[in-house]
């Protein structure tokens, strides 16, 4: 298995290096106009598609730019630009064709050279002649003049890991040899969590040669790959080393954490899949690969935990068996009392969490998705300078220009139409220039660039996009063509409003999901209900710390910010996402063990202590270990990835500690039994899901029970009807081959029985083998061994009751006997009881006297199912 996965490793590895077109960030959005016109805008002039490079350059304070000596500088920068392969056109500033390229002050110009190519695809050679040639022209302007070289060009940086990403490994590493106390043990999650992330990134790499990949998914990839493949290999570790403890075999034990901390890991990585599988719900090619290949890294994750964790496991044998059972009572110590500190007054508890994470919520309000442009990169890049420098010199509208289009095949006077539309649009509020207006080479469109006053992050931006647009069927009155507003400023605001419009749904379909996947696993309403309340406060409270951060700008010098504005426009779709199957892992793995405690004790309050003591050590290390992962992305982190990064980290700290280890045992305490209740109908129609493999620990732990060849044991064995009131309660059976059991009692009663024996009902408790299988796990195969004759709806139950033995069935269940009134028939079945030594019968009747005779004497026994006076009457029977 080991051998296995790296050479998967290798293999994949050859092949990204081979054939990897590289990363690129492009927003595109089916249907949306600025898209539908930008394409439009590529195939009739396509001087205007590729990518875009920009030139600032100043005159030395005082001096104007545009000297001759300084203007033919500009000038021959220009031609020499011009002829480079790859280059479609050059924007000269001084040209009587281009306006407001020079800056109001005359120190300033602006060149921007169009590419052919997108920037993904400029060799890095071209970038470096840019460069020199940028320093060249600085030198002709002599000394104090200054030049900058960036736009799209340059703002493509492939994602980095650095040092301080190491820092969460390490911060893991040292969690875990606090939680597993042996080196070997701690080692093994980091492993496998690498190699896993090796995969992923090797098939993310390998997928751009297919489709466009966005240059964030690396990096989200690497940062859920590491975070949840050493948490999954840390659950299953973790009862690796319990089980080694108690004195289980290795092999043993591993099949054993696999089958039951490893189940868990399916459902929690299922969970995380499904939602990031959701983020195809806005219709975002981009988004929606973002989401498939962090799915993938989800996948492969959960791969090499269920596998490669088994192997390591195998290969250490009994030296991560502890020399000595070492003592939890200092950490079950501390989470009783935590525990029994927020349930002491759960009302208060509730209040302090809902009011506190509600006051941390207000932010939100501020949250603003943008596309982030050149602005949001690193302090002292080219790109970033550049940005800079125009801003400075010309306004922070010009590093976001507008392009709107019209039709002007139709007119005689194209000229005429653009520069009366170009006109209009100068004198609109919000428009700082008009620099060009011009007719493509086939004079069938018409492209007018519009500078706004503001930034493409600006409010007021996406309101000049929206009057533009208002202003199309004006255009078309007077001019006989509307017009239609795009360029990638127009794209990104159209993007984001888009994904805000997703929010609703995609947050109905998360939550939804989240009621139907715990109530299955819970059997349970409240439980459901109150994991979606924890939930949406988690995801309030993480987009308020968002906000607070990255658009109100607290704490951007501690966390290295270079950019307060706009988060990137997919940020609360994605952490959405993220944080539902993780909220959905930490609830599982904490309620799950309060359910099973309670379904044997019906003790609301021990399950709740019981359950958390258990678990809540082991979620505490998992939430760390995510956090420190998460954390460790944002102080040098990518721009795209630094809000995400910041959002997991608060998102995973306030889930787990605030609402999981602190709100969600106040609210059980709060509905005490209630917290397990389920209406009838849903418990008819939701199947039932064991995630932590509570059937298999039940079947381990009877695996030596009965310890003889009894066909029915059992032992403390309760019976429910759909609203868990108990039905038959405290039966003690045991049945040997041929033997004839007499059940008397209440038809009800004595119903629900034989429906368990048979494997037929399903809210069964305690201790019931059936055949040597126990139930109700292994219903299916008690079913197809058993047959149940109900007498009273039988037309010929001694009939029924042969062809069952002739079938080979074993057990035989016979139901209200009594009520057999043909003498033939009882002949029958009285001669069917006495002549089959092999086969058992269980057998119910509520009047003893009429079933005189027809038992065997020598095999049969009885027992009396005792009415309780004060019991409710039974709801519906949950037959499987």
């Amino acid at each position: 298995m080991l051998v296995g996965w790296l050479a998967l490793l290798a293999v994949l590895g050859t092949g990204a290096a081979f054939f990897q077109q590289g990363m690129e960030t492009k927003f595109e959005i089916p249907g949306a106009e600025s898209q539908d016109t930008l394409d439009h805008l590529n195939n009739v002039f396509p001087q205007m598609s590729g990518s875009r490079a920009q030139l600032v350059v100043t005159a030395p304070d005082g001096q104007p730019i545009d000297s001759p000596q300084r203007r033919a500088a500009v000038e021959e920068t220009v031609r020499e630009i011009e002829g480079w392969d790859g280059v479609s056109a050059v924007m000269n500033p001084f040209s009587d064709m281009v306006e407001n390229q020079v800056s109001p002050d005359r120190s300033t110009v602006l060149i921007n050279a169009q590419f052919k190519a997108q920037a993904t695809e400029i060799p890095q050679s071209t970038k470096d002649d840019l460069v020199r040639e940028t320093a060249e022209l600085e030198n002709q302007l002599g000394a104090g003049s200054e030049a900058h070289v960036g736009g799209e060009v340059f703002s493509v940086n492939m994602p980095a890991v650095g040092m301080t990403e190491g820092v969460g490994v390490v911060v893991a590493l040292l969690v875990l040899l606090l939680m597993l106390r042996s080196l070997v043990a701690a080692v093994m999650p980091l492993i496998t969590a690498l190699v896993g992330v090796g995969v992923s990134m090797t098939i993310v790499l390998l997928c751009t040669a297919f489709t466009t990949v966005s240059s964030a998914a690396p990096m989200l990839g690497m940062m859920l790959g590491l975070a949840v493949g050493i948490d999954y290999s840390l659950f299953i570790v973790s009862r690796h080393r319990e089980l080694l403890a108690e004195g289980v075999e290795v092999r043993e034990s591993i099949a054993r954490s696999v089958a039951t901390a490893g189940s868990a890991v399916i459902f929690a990585g299922m969970t995380v899949i499904i939602a990031l599988l959701a983020l195809a719900v806005p219709g975002i090619p981009f988004l929606t690969t973002m989401g498939v290949l962090a799915g993938v890294a989800i996948a492969v994750g959960v791969g090499v935990a269920l596998t490669m964790i088994p192997a390591l496991l195998a290969f250490a044998g009994n030296r991560l068996r502890p020399k000595r059972r070492r003592s939890t009572k200092p950490r079950r110590k501390f989470g009783l009392a935590w525990v029994r500190a927020v349930t002491k007054s759960p009302v208060l508890t509730i209040v302090i969490i809902v009011a506190g994470l509600g006051v941390c919520s207000i932010p939100a309000a501020d949250l603003r998705l943008s596309v982030p442009d050149a602005g949001a990169q690193p302090l002292h890049t080219p790109a970033r300078e550049t940005y800079d420098a125009i801003a400075e010199h010309f306004g922070p509208g010009y590093n976001s220009p507008l392009i709107v289009t019209t039709d002007v095949i139709g007119t005689d006077d194209p000229m005429g139409q653009i520069n009366g539309m170009a006109d209009e649009i100068r004198a609109l509020p919000g428009v700082a220039a008009v620099p060009m207006a011009t007719p493509n080479e086939t004079i069938d469109t018409g492209i007018i660039q519009v500078v706004p006053t503001t930034g493409g992050e600006s409010p007021q931006t996406e309101d000049l996009v929206h009057r533009l647009r208002a202003m199309s069927p004006h255009f078309e009155q007077e001019y006989g063509s509307g017009v239609a507003v795009t360029g990638m400023t127009a794209v990104g605001i159209d993007l984001s409003e888009k994904l805000t419009d997703a929010l609703l749904p995609f947050g109905i379909i998360v939550v939804g999901l989240t009621l139907v996947l715990l109530a299955m696993v819970f059997r349970s309403v409240w439980v459901p209900i109150k994991a979606a309340l924890g939930y949406m406060l988690s995801v309030g409270a993480t987009f308020g710390a968002t906000a607070f951060v990255f658009n109100q700008g607290h704490l951007a010098g501690p966390l290295n910010l270079s950019h307060v504005g706009g988060v990137i426009s997919f940020l609360p779709l994605l952490l959405m996402a993220i944080l539902f199957g993780l909220a959905m892992d930490y609830e599982v793995f904490l309620v799950s063990r309060m359910r099973e405690d309670y379904a044997r004790h019906r003790d609301a309050k021990r399950a709740i202590e019981s359950g958390f003591t258990n678990v809540a050590p082991v979620v505490l290390a998992a939430a760390v270990i995510m956090i420190a992962v998460f954390a460790a992305f944002v102080p040098h982190g990518d721009s795209n990835i630094k809000p995400i990064a910041f959002g997991l980290a608060v998102g995973v700290f306030v889930d787990a500690f605030l609402v999981r280890m602190t709100l969600v045992p106040a609210v059980m305490a709060l509905l005490g039994d209630k917290a397990w209740w389920l209406p009838r109908f849903l418990s008819r129609r939701l199947p039932e899901l064991d995630v932590e493999g509570e059937a298999l620990q039940h079947e381990l732990r009877l695996t030596d029970w009965p310890g003889n060849d009894e066909v029915v044991s059992a032992r403390d064995l309760t019976v429910h009807d759909d609203r868990g009131e108990t039905v038959v309660g405290d039966v003690h059976i045991g049945l040997r081959p041929g033997e004839v059991l007499a059940v008397q009692g209440s038809d009800v009663e004595s119903s629900a029985l034989l429906h368990a024996l048979g494997g037929r009902a399903r809210a069964v408790r305690g201790d019931l083998r059936v055949l040597g299988y126990l139930l109700p796990q292994r219903a299916r195969a008690v079913r197809s061994l058993t047959a149940l004759v109900p007498c009273r709806e039988s037309a010929a139950p001694a009939t029924e009751i042969a062809q069952a033995i002739n079938e080979g069935v074993r057990l035989v269940l016979v139901d209200e006997l009594d009520a057999v009134a043909d003498n033939a028939q009882r002949t029958d079945i009285s001669r069917l009881l006495a002549s089959t030594p092999d086969v058992t019968f269980v057998v119910t009747h509520q009047n003893p006297a009429l079933t005189d005779g027809l038992l065997p004497a020598d095999r049969s026994s009885s027992l009396r199912l005792s009415a309780r006076p004060d019991a409710p009457a039974a709801g519906r029977l949950l037959e499987v």
